[in-house]
């Protein structure tokens, strides 16, 4: 069994070892964290809390390494421990820039190491569903996809608040709502425009609304929000036959289907509540169905899928699903998105 080290005890490694606690192909031996109350919670949960990062990464039982620290450490770490002899799994973001990024990946050749980060919302049951049903068909040729995450609590403070720390919600929730367009659509991004907001901290982006044009022309909309009192559905998507909707993370959604065209149209103009139209006109019912859609069941939702590729790249089983190239596009739309923030216009892009 491959034995794990984690650099950074916080909310998120804490989640990782709840999680590994009955995973039977690795085992969490210890931990390291400058703050020393999380020290001790490494303690209490039976771990090993090394004296410093470099006696975690001296200690030859450890295969791998979670680097989870604040975000402005990722690089340095993920190449210490690689140049130690470790593989890496590395919390998102990856790194803070695209160099950084590239650096990592010079160091993973050199010392011929596995990395991998943790994208592992590419499980995500709601994704999953929305990616089936547009490849399936279910709604013709899709040209909007808009994704969402909205809460009204806005951002915790703390690190998150700091711009030099990697702070912001880009960072927080833009990098895993982009790699999951990404992964599923398989062509070029052309085309990035941002509008970022700073409700309660000036440093950071606590709101975004980002708009990526692919280069069939597909639009994604992806917004984060800390500021929405009611709130969107989580994915909207326009396709040539029909719209999807799903409401939450608990997959409760629907399609509407078009049956026909509906090519015929009335001469008489129909009255509504928006006043006399012929567009805006309700549709008769037997030109659509709806589709039901729920959590697909079937699919395993587990942090513990990013472990198992990384384990089997080790050893050789397969390559890795979560690669430093993927991540490297991610970055360099995100990168995008900061420049058009700055510049206030869209960003002309090939990535």
């Amino acid at each position: 069994m491959l034995k794990l080290g984690i650099i950074g005890y916080g909310g998120i490694a804490a989640y990782h070892y709840k999680n590994l606690k009955k995973y039977r192909r690795l085992k969490v031996k210890g931990i390291y964290d400058l703050n020393p109350l999380r020290q001790e919670a490494g303690k209490k949960d039976g771990l090993i809390a090394y004296t410093s990062k470099e006696a975690l990464l001296a200690d030859s039982e450890i295969d791998i390494v979670l680097v989870a620290t604040t975000n402005e450490v990722h690089k340095e770490l993920s190449i210490e421990a690689m140049a130690a002899g470790k593989h890496v799994i590395c919390e998102k973001p990856v790194t803070m820039s695209s160099k950084e990024l590239e650096e990592v990946m010079e160091a993973a050749k050199k010392y011929n190491k596995v990395f991998t980060i943790n994208q592992n919302r590419r499980t995500n049951k709601d994704f999953v569903l929305m990616k089936r049903s547009v490849e399936a068909g279910l709604l013709g040729d899709v040209y909007v996809i808009e994704s969402r995450v909205e809460g009204s609590r806005g951002m915790p403070k703390g690190w998150r608040t700091i711009k030099a720390l990697g702070g912001g919600m880009m960072f927080d929730w833009g990098v895993h709502l982009i790699d999951q367009l990404m992964y599923m659509i398989d062509e070029p991004v052309v085309n990035v425009f941002c509008k970022m907001y700073n409700i309660e901290y000036p440093e950071v982006d606590d709101n975004f609304r980002l708009t990526m044009t692919f280069e069939s022309g597909l639009t994604a909309q992806v917004e984060v929000s800390t500021n929405n009192y009611i709130t969107h559905p989580r994915w909207y998507v326009l396709g040539t036959h029909g719209t999807l909707r799903i409401e939450d993370w608990d997959c409760d959604g629907k399609i509407v289907r078009c049956l026909d065209k509906e090519s015929v149209w009335e001469d008489e103009i129909v009255y509504t509540k928006a006043g006399p139209t012929k567009t805006m006109a309700p549709r008769r019912p037997e030109t659509i169905e709806t589709i039901i859609l729920s959590e697909p069941m079937d699919v395993e939702d587990s942090i513990t899928k990013v472990y198992d590729n990384l384990i089997d790249a080790i050893e050789g089983i397969n390559s890795l699903t979560i690669t430093a190239e993927q991540a490297m596009r991610v970055m360099k739309v995100m990168e995008a998105a900061f420049e058009s923030v700055e510049k206030q216009q869209a960003i002309q892009v090939k990535i």
